[in-house]
């Protein structure tokens, strides 16, 4: 393992305990693969995970391999997870992928007639049998019932009730591949999920990623954001690509950032009453969490339809803009992990 090339803390001070909140965003995942490599690779500790579709499958990928290989073991199977994903493309549309790139603002050729079917059938008439690469590849890459019995870390891996709207967050202990293709059910794309006698679609609509859990369920004080929508952008969309896009991930964005509003509110509360009211059990956790953030900023133009593109080599690339991003982290803001909140929470969601 590769040791941090700068001084950080003394000796015998232990890496500072985290926990991770994953956003989705679909093949953009591949950019939080990258993130996570580098930072596994720096020794980082790790208490709970949250993730939601993408951010769902790199939390599982990781937790098996963390229970059967420590650190070194979650890199090599967020790097096999991945791997199968791109070899399970198809290679004419890798092909077509690579002769019709996004990068001009314009969808791929493949792209395009794929999205306008999305617009005019439902799953249930474009696949009645439910043919689904990612389940194949789920079930060959996780051993569900290890797991569930000797994962040592909290994950909560959300997912979307159909009828109610509820979010439903599958812990540890009750992890199935149902449960985690049930995070990442895109409604135009895949049949729903049933589980229970209940029916499930993408975690998105309801927590992308929750929050919540990290700060009642897990004992570590600082938790890190990862997030593949950029929380801001310069200028307003004008193209009907591009208000389209915007309003489907301000719709996958919105609880999250409700949450993150209420926490910030809460804490100005609480810093207002300070002095007069005594602080209860949530307020010292609310005052006491640190929170810190690493974005997917090269992803702001990249276009909802590269969310759809599973080619390895796309998927390459994103992990190269990950791990870039994590190690100009480690390198700027990992020395006060442990000892202060990097983000200015209130800044970014008041």
């Amino acid at each position: 393992m590769l040791e941090l090339r700068w001084p950080i803390r003394r000796p015998h001070d232990r890496p500072p305990t985290l926990s991770l909140a994953l956003q989705g965003g679909g093949a953009h995942g591949a950019y939080t693969w990258g993130v996570l490599d580098r930072l596994l690779e720096a020794g980082l500790r790790i208490e709970g995970i949250s993730g939601t579709s993408a951010g769902a499958m790199n939390a599982v990928a990781l937790a098996h391999g963390w229970t059967t290989g420590g650190a070194e073991g979650a890199r090599a199977a967020l790097a096999a997870f991945w791997q199968a994903v791109g070899d399970s493309v198809p290679f004419h549309l890798e092909l077509l992928h690579s002769l019709n790139p996004a990068s001009d603002g314009t969808l791929p050729t493949p792209m395009s007639v794929m999205m306008g079917f999305m617009r005019l059938f439902s799953p249930y008439q474009l696949n009645p049998f439910e043919l689904n690469p990612l389940r194949d590849v789920v079930r060959a890459q996780f051993d569900f019932e290890r797991l569930r019995r000797d994962c040592p870390l909290k994950l909560f891996i959300a997912a979307t009730a159909v009828r109610t709207g509820k979010v439903r967050l599958f812990h540890t202990a009750e992890l199935s591949e149902a449960a985690l293709l049930a995070s990442a059910c895109l409604p135009t794309l895949h049949h729903a999920v049933e589980i229970d006698g209940e029916q499930y679609w993408d975690g998105g609509f309801t927590a992308n990623p929750a929050i919540y859990p990290l700060l009642y369920e897990c004992r570590a004080r600082d938790v890190l954001l990862v997030l593949l929508n950029p929380l801001q952008r310069e200028d307003a969309p004008r193209s009907a690509e591009d208000i389209s896009a915007r309003s489907m991930e301000l719709g996958f964005s919105t609880t999250f950032l409700r949450e993150m509003r209420m926490i910030a509110h809460a804490r100005r509360h609480i810093a207002e009453s300070a002095g007069w009211m005594p602080l209860g059990r949530l307020e010292r956790k609310l005052v006491g969490q640190r929170f810190h953030l690493i974005e997917a900023q090269e992803l702001a133009e990249a276009g909802s339809a590269s969310k759809l593109n599973a080619a390895s080599g796309f998927l390459g690339q994103l992990h190269a803009l990950g791990r870039a991003r994590a190690e100009d982290w480690l390198r700027t803001h990992y020395p006060r992990v442990g000892r202060e909140e990097t983000v200015d929470v209130a800044g970014l969601f008041l």
